[in-house]
């Protein structure tokens, strides 16, 4: 451990060792160790009562699944999921793992071209889909994406008999000792380039990343904890799922989230620990001040995903007696780089991301030369280690371009590190936008809002936002400004994005900012935004 800090950088701790195991081994090491120990409670698809599934349950349940997917695909294929927090979810995620298939964890909310998209990039031999999520017919949606992809089994999760075999074959189960650097699952992530990107990761960089993150945050003995996190993400079906899974804990999986009834369940299961992004923690922070119930008292909060008002962590803390973590990171790194611990200061747990977790080296460059900075200066937050992704799924270049000649991973955020190595992240390089802790590409949504017939030109930023860290905000040049011109184009957009992507607030300009090579200052038109010299529609 580096101490006292002259550069930005911090040498990897290595007084805590690396686990070899597979998703799939460390659900057998579980099911043989805390069998009839609650493993799983939430909602199947179709279904509103809850099911609890004991640990023996749910690797039961896994081998049948992975029988049943074997006889789908070969070893290394990939199969595509995409539906929502129901208890399916991490069984087929569990499934696929022992299976040694590659799960491609889709947003539920993709509209059809961008399920297309993830379908046809992937390779995905097998579509996996839920019937609906929020009145949305997914099954529609994934009728019409296999016929524009042949040569993909579309299986809806009502057929169980399709993904779920009635016995587990040991054949199957026999070949399930997989290489802990095997790919595991296929995560897309947007990109400044519009398109996303498919990053690829390996069983041992998701299975190390739970372990030392739930260690770092000393996280109580088998902790019932709650994930109202989308599995889709990292978070929700790495940190909130196999987390809980080291600790031999139980998870309670929320499918569509309310601060009510969440905060009800949180009471009837006693729950431990909460995972947040800060428009969750601020949900039920204000359900719960709002209430006449007494709030329920947890031990350990933790979360990030986006910038977490200092504010919040006391509120949250105040409100619910519990420890706040704020936790760092991306997909590209499975996705936990730092947290804030049990023995920072309060200061620290309200102003900086924490330290690394161990077995990670970290630095912040500077973004032009890669010359590491002193403590104190703002550069870019570089991570090198166990958990880095594989690749970007056909996309060398952009390979090459994440990766600096020494082998950190580049972030693409801005950030300064103290001499004890934590981290204070300032803003990001890249251009996404993270509202709710949900990455959004401007540029796509730039690229629909261009067909509209009355837009010559349109920039895309996010704006800070309260409750949702940044929300969408479309600045647009028309020459034809008329009496109904928002309308028109929320009503356009309605149909061409997902409700995530949409913009909530929109502005005319007859210009926009640029650098001498032609190209728009994107932080030049939000800082526009934000000091009130654009017209707002």
């Amino acid at each position: 451990m580096t101490v006292g800090l002259a550069r930005a950088s911090w040498a990897a701790d290595r007084s805590t060792e690396l686990v070899d195991l597979t998703v799939g081994e460390l659900l057998a090491e579980r099911a043989g160790s805390e069998p009839q120990r609650t493993a799983l409670i939430g909602t199947r698809h179709g279904s509103s009562t809850p099911v609890r599934l004991t640990y023996a349950e749910v690797y039961s349940e896994a081998c049948r699944v992975a029988t049943a997917l074997a006889r789908l695909a070969e070893p290394g294929s990939h199969i595509a999921l995409w539906a929502p927090n129901v208890v399916e979810w991490p069984l087929i995620q569990y499934g696929a793992a022992l299976a040694g298939l590659v799960l491609v964890a889709l947003n539920p909310a993709l509209p059809e071209d961008d399920l297309h998209y993830a379908v046809a990039h992937s390779g995905s031999m097998v579509l996996l889909h839920a019937d609906v999520n929020r009145e949305h017919s997914m099954a529609e949606v994934a009728i019409r994406v296999a016929d524009r992809n042949p040569g993909v089994r579309r299986i809806s999760l009502s057929d169980h008999a399709m993904w779920c075999a009635d016995v587990p074959d040991p054949a199957v189960l026999d070949d399930c000792s997989r290489d802990t650097d095997e790919i595991v699952m296929l995560q897309y992530t947007s990109g400044t380039t519009g398109r996303p990107k498919g990053v690829a990761l390996r069983h041992r960089s998701l299975v190390n990343v739970a372990k030392l993150t739930v260690e770092a945050a000393g996280l109580p003995d088998r902790p019932v904890c709650l994930n109202p996190l989308p599995m889709f993400h990292t978070a929700g079906c790495v940190i909130g799922t196999l987390g809980p899974l080291w600790t031999g804990g139980t998870i309670v999986l929320v499918e569509r989230f309310a601060p009510g009834p969440v905060l009800e369940t949180i009471r009837d299961e006693a729950v431990d620990v909460l995972f947040y992004v800060p428009a969750v923690l601020s949900a039920l922070v204000d359900h719960q001040r709002a209430s006449a119930m007494p709030a329920p008292q947890l031990a350990v909060i933790m979360g990030g995903a986006s910038p977490v008002d200092p504010q919040l962590i006391d509120d949250a803390g105040e409100v619910f007696g519990a420890a706040v973590y704020n936790l760092y990171g991306q997909t590209e790194l499975a996705p936990v780089l730092t947290l804030t611990r049990p023995v920072d200061s309060i200061g620290d747990r309200r102003h900086t991301v924490g330290r690394p977790l161990p077995q990670v080296d970290c630095k912040v460059a500077d973004p032009t030369t890669g010359r590491v900075v002193a403590t104190g200066e703002v550069g870019e937050v570089c991570a090198r280690g166990y958990q880095q992704f594989a690749y970007y799924l056909h996309d060398p270049d952009a390979t090459s371009a994440a990766v600096d000649p020494d082998g950190f991973v580049r972030t693409g955020d801005l950030g300064v590190m103290d001499d004890r190595g934590h981290l204070t992240i300032t803003g990001r390089l890249k251009e996404l936008i993270i509202r709710g802790g949900e990455n959004i590409s401007p540029v796509h949504i730039e690229h629909v809002l261009s067909e509209h017939d009355s837009v010559a030109e349109v920039v895309v930023v996010g704006v800070p936002d309260e409750r949702l860290g940044e929300i969408v905000a479309a600045v647009v040049h028309t020459s034809d400004q008329h009496p109904g011109l928002k309308e028109e184009l929320v009503s356009y957009a309605q149909h061409r994005l997902a409700r995530y992507q949409m913009p909530a607030r929109w502005y005319l300009a007859d210009q926009f900012p640029v650098t001498p090579t032609g190209k728009v200052q994107r932080f030049a038109v939000r800082e526009a935004i934000l000091q009130g010299r654009i017209t707002e529609l």
